[in-house]
């Protein structure tokens, strides 16, 4: 297995009988079992499925209001910024929920919560439509994200220990790219119902949508064969919490999620302003539609582990960070096919990037893994509710033109910290060469 993508490097050492502190940060999976869960084995495909079903649901509740800010705007009297909130207050509730419900998880089962996280948010959804006020539809969306929090992290940490090891990667990638068509499929399904019935029928219609899902859900998810209980206990919580805070490749990895997020939330969340607006002056159905291009980080999600094993994970990470940056920068021409194509490059690098850093966290954390995956989270979304905020701020104060500045920034963020773990495992490879090159003395 490459080593991970932000710095961990593997060097064995023969004359060594002792695992060195490097090898014990390397990134290790669940050890195999017969009866894990792989392409071609019984139960895959139904978790693929019933997981895919999860993420659809996730995003399409998750970012319900995205691609309608201008309609919600127009309704409500309402600047980009206020409206905004009602993407930003789901994304940031869930990141501060994501660690407690990731500890109900061990204790109460991966399953468990999925299935319960998923019900409580789609009967908040059905509820969202009737907002009678901006601040109730934004209290509305505040307590949808803390119920979805429950799901992502305890998905990632479902997959860690039901499927094999060298499976994993693609997994996550089916899951994350569920991810992507809830969101491609929410925000045009809201774009069209909206402009024929207005945004409250469109809010209902994703409800409606994420019932489905729910409900395949239920019937598809393999009960959890690995799985074993802990208690609820606060200290062990914060020890654990504590111990993957403490470990630098878990914290770089975070800061990925994180600012790989902020591109994304930035640009999805302003790009309905810019499409609206002159030269493009498109209708809100056809602005919905532009979210088709959700379809390439599908594709691209799934296949992040092909992706690593040719290029190793921090080739994927710059590979990933690359395709963002240009995206970012073929969006500010004023020629709608230059914006699409741009669309497209920041959502295939996005995805890409997403699915090698949280299958790296997943590797990485052999104990805890739910509240390692849930730390992930709550970095990845708050990185969402900032860069829709500030996204919104940029746009207001420059147009088009800051908020890719904003997106740039963060890209950079990328680098510097993919570039230092690269750094950093050639420094101790360097250091343990000469320890590995001396002789054994009889």
């Amino acid at each position: 297995m490459p080593p991970a993508s932000t710095g961990a490097s593997t060097l064995t050492v023969a004359a060594s009988p002792q695992p060195s502190p490097v090898a014990a940060a390397v990134p290790t999976a669940a050890p195999a079992a017969p009866d894990r869960l792989e392409p071609g084995r019984p139960g895959y495909r139904r978790m693929s499925f019933a997981l895919f079903a999860a993420g659809v649901a996730t995003f399409a509740l998750l970012y319900s209001t995205q691609a309608l800010l201008p309609a919600v705007s127009a309704s409500l009297g309402a600047t980009a910024g206020q409206a905004s909130w009602t993407v930003s207050a789901a994304t940031g509730a869930l990141a501060l929920c994501v660690l407690p419900m990731s500890a109900l998880s061990e204790r109460f089962g991966r399953r468990q919560m999925m299935t319960a996280s998923l019900t409580v948010a789609v009967l908040v959804g059905l509820l969202v439509p009737f907002a009678p006020s901006l601040s109730w539809l934004i209290a509305l969306r505040a307590v949808q994200g803390a119920a979805l929090a429950g799901l992502p992290a305890s998905a990632m940490a479902y997959l860690a220990e039901e499927v094999r090891p060298k499976a994993l990667v693609a997994a996550i990638g089916l899951f994350v790219a569920g991810n992507s068509i809830g969101g491609m499929s929410g925000r045009i399904l809201t774009g069209w119902v909206a402009q024929l019935w207005g945004w409250r029928a469109a809010l209902g219609a994703v409800g409606l949508l994420a019932v489905a899902c729910a409900v395949v859900f239920h019937f598809m998810i393999p009960r959890a064969r690995h799985f074993t209980p802990g208690s609820l206990n606060p200290k062990a919580l914060a020890k654990t919490v504590g111990g993957h805070l403490a470990d630098p490749l878990l914290r770089r990895l975070y800061a990925i999620g994180a600012l790989f997020m902020t591109v994304f939330g930035a640009v999805y969340t302003v790009i309905g302003y810019r499409l609206v607006e002159a030269p493009f002056n498109l209708p809100q159905g056809i602005v919905g539609s532009i979210f088709l291009v959700y379809l390439v980080g599908t594709v691209s999600s799934a296949a992040a582990g092909r992706l690593v094993a040719r290029l190793g994970r921090r080739g994927a990470l710059y590979l990933a960070v690359s395709t963002t940056a240009a995206g970012l920068l073929l969006s500010l021409a004023d020629r709608l096919a230059a914006v699409l194509l741009g669309l497209v490059l920041i959502t295939a690098g996005f995805f890409a990037g997403h699915a090698v850093a949280s299958s790296s966290v997943s590797r990485t954390a052999t104990k805890g893994r739910a509240q390692a995956s849930a730390l992930y989270q709550s970095a990845y979304y708050l990185g969402s509710s900032a860069g829709g905020t500030l996204g919104a701020v940029a746009f207001h104060a420059g147009g088009w033109a800051g908020t890719v500045s904003l997106g740039l920034l963060a890209v950079l963020g990328v680098v510097s910290i993919t570039l230092y773990g690269t750094r950093a495992a050639r420094a101790e490879r360097r250091r343990l060469v000469p320890v590995a090159s001396v002789p054994v003395q009889n």
